[in-house]
């Protein structure tokens, strides 16, 4: 019997390493990561960015992966799976957060809300459930975008729709925003999509560490935020660690 194909194995470890990192490495990362030969793992990584399993970055030139991997990697796992394993701890956290919870996934281009707790108070609320969220004006999102799980064409960004004067549209601004989404490992929407409304998102993984989809948190801005417009560091822990336990439960191990 044939044994490993030493190519594959290392394209492999190079998809394992990108995945395993919450923000974009150098080519000299990689190869130092991994041991290899720069030349090496500059010929691997060009071949990855051809099938689309890896993005190179035009201004920095390190690399990422593609969303084409990201979309083989989420097919395997079923939205109802995605939600059935949320349930309880997107009940914990409005419960605890006292405000409204949801869970998104992507969808041509937006974001699909699979799942929707209730502010618990005896406000009027409106079940989100199967609506479509942009994915420039939400936290979820941003979320998605900003770990590859969805992706806006470049030919989109001058159409991106203003929801209000505080909406990201301009590419590059969306670009710094996403890369620090990816830093701090949330996302925020501070009446980006509604006048008066903000909320707060975070990622959810499953095996491997792929970004599968991501939970948030919305309600009034002042709620959502301390009296200088910054999101409230406790509901920044309390979303992360819903986040954390849910992918947890989807097998990935790191969280």
């Amino acid at each position: 019997m044939a044994g490993p194909v030493q190519s594959i194995e290392r394209a492999a470890a190079i998809l394992r390493l990108l995945a395993g990192g919450p923000r974009r490495l150098g080519l000299g990362e990689v190869a130092a990561s991994l041991g290899l030969a720069k030349g090496t793992a500059h010929g691997i990584l060009r071949t990855l960015q051809h099938v689309d399993f890896v993005e190179q970055d035009a201004a920095t030139g390190k690399y990422q992966l593609g969303a084409a991997l990201l979309h083989l990697g989420t097919s395997y796992l079923d939205v109802n799976e995605l939600r059935s394993r949320s349930l309880n701890w997107a009940d914990a956290l409005a419960a605890r957060s006292g405000e409204a919870v949801r869970l998104g996934t992507p969808l041509e281009g937006s974001v699909l809300i699979v799942h929707h707790v209730f502010r618990p108070d005896d406000t009027f609320q409106t079940l989100d459930v199967g609506s479509l969220l942009p994915l420039h004006a939400s936290s979820l999102g941003k979320v998605l975008l900003a770990f590859g799980t969805a992706a806006i064409e470049p030919g989109q960004y001058p159409g991106l729709e203003a929801y209000t004067r505080h909406t990201l549209i301009d590419r590059e601004q969306l670009a710094r925003a996403l890369a620090e989404v990816r830093e701090l490992g949330w996302a925020a929407e501070i009446q980006e999509m509604s006048m008066g409304e903000a909320g707060l998102a975070a990622p959810i993984r499953g095996h491997g560490g792929l970004v599968v989809g991501a939970i948030g948190l919305s309600g009034p801005v002042e709620r959502i935020c301390d009296s200088q417009g910054h999101p409230r560091p406790s509901l920044i822990t309390l979303i992360r660690e819903a986040a954390r336990a849910i992918s947890r439960d989807l097998g990935a191990a790191r969280w």
